[in-house]
């Protein structure tokens, strides 16, 4: 029977062991860091994306847009996240879980640098995605912010339009208080002429000189036609 990943087991040199040459050790940093130089040169730097994305909080959609490739026999970086986070060894030392990992994708046919060439495939589909939604929030931002300049142009249009007939108003009230009280004192001229000449046949002046109250009974507001 083909046993699973997690039941491969892993010999991890002991304290005992030589200790390995600093210098050896070196070369194998850079010769690793060349690798994964060499990986990220393999993948676009920014990924095409084929399909419009319904739910931009799906990550799996946004990889399919993308065009990622499937991993080889399945071991995509995020299945190789989900062996890390299992029962079997998440508790185990950072080694032993590295180990175990490479043991099981020996045994599948999986090289690691296919597993790092998806997460690198990954990372750059998501960054891609991120400047997509940065531009075109970028191009709302411009849009709205063109579009409030324009309403409120036109709010600045009409405040002023409104202004100008409020103070047009205000400007024919006041020229009909300026006729209305030259009126009223050639009225009360009018009125005095008439009351001083009865005032010659009578002992009681009926005649009225003063202003007028407009809220007396009987008054009515003149119209004009």
């Amino acid at each position: 029977m083909t046993k699973k990943w997690y039941n491969y087991i892993v010999s991890i040199e002991d304290d005992s062991a030589p200790t390995q040459d600093p210098s050896a050790k070196t070369g194998v940093q850079k010769s690793a860091s060349q690798s994964i130089a060499e990986i990220a040169a393999s993948v676009a730097a920014e990924p095409k994306f084929t399909n419009p994305i319904s739910d931009p909080t799906s990550f799996d959609e946004i990889y399919r847009a993308a065009e990622i490739p499937p991993a080889p026999q399945g071991y995509s970086i995020l299945k190789v996240a989900q062996m890390l986070e299992s029962e079997h060894i998440r508790t185990l030392s950072s080694d032993v879980k590295r180990s175990t990992v490479l043991v099981a994708l020996d045994a599948a046919g999986v090289k690691i640098k296919d597993v790092i060439q998806d997460a690198v495939q990954r990372d750059r589909a998501l960054d891609g995605y991120e400047r997509v939604q940065q531009r075109a929030l970028s191009e709302l931002e411009s849009a709205k912010t063109n579009e409030n300049n324009q309403i409120q142009g036109e709010i600045d249009r009409y405040v002023t339009e409104q202004r100008a007939k409020m103070q047009a108003n205000t400007d024919a009230v006041s020229r009909e208080k300026e006729r209305f009280s030259g009126w009223r004192l050639k009225k009360q001229q009018e009125e005095k002429k008439i009351a001083d000449t009865v005032g010659y046949f009578v002992s009681e002046n009926p005649i009225t000189t003063g202003d007028v109250d407009a809220t007396s009974p009987g008054s009515k507001p003149v119209q004009k036609s």
